[in-house]
């Protein structure tokens, strides 16, 4: 991430990745019911890991490539983020991932798989489970590769995108492995679809905090953080 971007132009940023992410992940959910399952989980999947590695390669180095509100509340809590900052990032990625759930619907009227919507298919503690251990599996490894100057920096987002890859692979028929506030509500606004889900916010800002503490306890005395410019805030 450049701090030297104004953070308009990183909100910006992350509200097109969370845009690229739902219409293409919700997409795909939407064309396999379409298509009478031509894509089926592993296809699924493979498009939730490219879509996030071509947004990471694409927008990381001006916004950090977040995308994900629970990404942003990890890196805050963990003191790689500050706080002001959180607050316009999940803004931009709530309205990204929405704008992409209303292009859907405008283009899906009938909501076919509830327009990619995530919900639980087994008992909700089960879902609950799943969703807090996929989410700090995710934010483990982004923490490793974004803030550890030991981690190899060019292979981040292809890290993160295997990563996003093999929680849908093995948790998307469970919950739709969503590992993400902003994914969940964008189709479940637009589809009318609330099934449970209080699971996908709870479970991954839990989760994925969880995670970013785990790596910090692991990864040894880091080097201070020398805080951004003021004028960058604005």
């Amino acid at each position: 991430m450049d701090h030297r971007v104004p953070l308009w132009r990183r909100a910006v940023t992350e509200a097109i990745g969370a845009f690229m992410l739902v219409f293409a992940g919700a997409g795909a959910i939407v064309t396999d019911a379409h298509t009478h399952g031509a894509l089926g989980t592993v296809g699924i999947g493979l498009v939730f890991a490219f879509v996030i590695t071509a947004a990471i390669y694409a927008g990381g180095h001006i916004s950090g490539g977040h995308y994900n509100p629970a990404v942003t509340v990890a890196f805050t809590f963990a003191r790689h983020f500050p706080a002001r900052q959180a607050v316009v990032y999940v803004a931009a990625q709530l309205a990204g991932a929405t704008a992409a759930a209303l292009v859907l619907l405008a283009a899906w009227p009938q909501k076919p798989a509830h327009l990619g919507a995530t919900i639980p298919h087994v008992p909700v503690l089960t879902a609950l489970v799943y969703e807090l251990l996929m989410s700090a599996f995710l934010m483990f490894v982004i923490t490793a590769v974004a803030t550890d100057t030991r981690a190899v920096g060019a292979a981040a987002a292809l890290a993160i995108g295997l990563t996003v890859g093999l929680d849908a692979l093995f948790g998307g028929p469970l919950t739709g492995a969503s590992m993400n506030p902003a994914r969940s509500l964008g189709p479940a606004l637009a589809a009318g679809t609330w099934t449970n889900f209080w699971i996908y916010v709870a479970g991954p800002l839990a989760g994925a905090t969880l995670g970013a503490f785990a790596y910090e306890l692991i990864r040894g005395a880091r080097p201070p953080v020398a805080p951004p410019d003021p004028e960058l805030l604005r």
